[in-house]
């Protein structure tokens, strides 16, 4: 397809980043996203929680700040009850509220399946942007939350999930990324990206592709919800992470000696994931121990980005 140049387009379609950004002067650009999905949870405050929590990510990955958001939804109004609706909502405008965004409209349509998100808007100084094409040889790799929501949401279509593991994921999906963002550009991060529907193998690899670099992976260092392990094991995987390996296992080496329930988690469809930023290796245990004291407990270093093999992934 071809792609109109525009000058003041300073992050398009091209390194398959997070979020778009759009110079506006020399001192600010504009931050767009979208991003909207079916329930993953069955309370609808919540599922209006995580959905919210998911689109503003992309902005926080960015470097920049959530301003605005359009509600964007899809809703079988014949066959569901619009108190669900107004639940879905009001869980969404909570998360807005807590990161200091406004709701200034949306769209609505009539479909047999619900689904709902935000467009949303935000700011960036154009020399401050965080890509993900931006890795440097030598950074050390950080993940600030635990892989393993979508095999534990499969679990929980299927009946099987425990009420703690419920608990866990439905925890860190809500949870902002803003301190992690804000605490990242604090730390002289060079690039980043969200874990989301890829997984963390597939994000992981736009940004060595992207950044023209490679990337070691310490499997041992990835943290993991624990349930998320049991349930692999019994051959609890969604659909999304057999896609992400058909599609991205050409980029990716695993050491003989991972465990084949761990390389299924890698990739793993998440739901509102955390942050994996590069950023300087003297860097990275301070950030890490930062974001541990502001909540972020998971928050680990997992690699490093070497110079070869270029666009590989090597998981020890």
């Amino acid at each position: 397809m071809p792609i109109p140049k525009d000058p003041n387009v300073l992050v398009g379609l091209e390194t398959s980043d997070d979020a778009g950004v759009y110079r506006l002067n020399d001192e600010v650009a504009l931050v767009q996203t979208v991003d909207f999905f079916t329930p993953i949870v069955d309370d609808p405050f919540t599922f209006g929680q995580i959905a919210v929590a998911n689109a503003l990510s992309d902005v926080y990955a960015m470097g920049g700040t959530p301003l605005t958001a359009l509600n964007l939804v899809a809703f079988p109004i014949k066959t569901l009850s619009s108190s669900v609706l107004k639940e879905i909502l009001l869980g969404g405008l909570s998360k807005l509220e807590e990161a200091g965004v406004a709701l200034v409209g949306g769209h609505t349509v009539e479909d047999p399946e619900l689904k709902y998100g935000l467009a949303v808007t935000g700011i960036v100084h154009p020399n401050k942007i965080l890509t993900n094409a931006k890795a440097k040889v030598g950074d050390r790799l950080v993940l600030t939350k635990p892989l393993g929501t979508g095999i534990i949401a499969t679990a929980l279509k299927g009946g099987m999930a425990s009420e703690e593991a419920v608990r866990k994921i439905v925890e860190s999906m809500v949870a902002l990324n803003r301190k992690a963002s804000e605490s990242m550009q604090a730390f002289g991060a060079h690039a980043c990206t969200d874990i989301t529907g890829f997984g963390f193998i597939g994000h992981a690899s736009e940004m060595v592709l992207a950044s023209h670099v490679g990337m070691v992976i310490r499997s041992k260092e990835i943290p993991i919800f624990s349930e998320a392990i049991e349930y692999t094991k019994l051959g609890l995987i969604p659909g999304g992470a057999h896609s992400n390996r058909q599609f991205f296992s050409c980029r990716v080496e695993v050491h003989s000696n991972v465990p084949s329930f761990l390389t299924d988690i890698l990739y793993d469809p998440q739901t509102s994931g955390g942050l994996l930023i590069s950023l300087p290796p003297s860097e990275a245990d301070r950030l890490v121990g930062t974001l541990k004291k502001e909540g972020d407990a998971y928050a680990s270093v997992v690699g490093e980005v070497v110079e070869e093999p270029r666009g590989k992934i090597q998981v020890l």
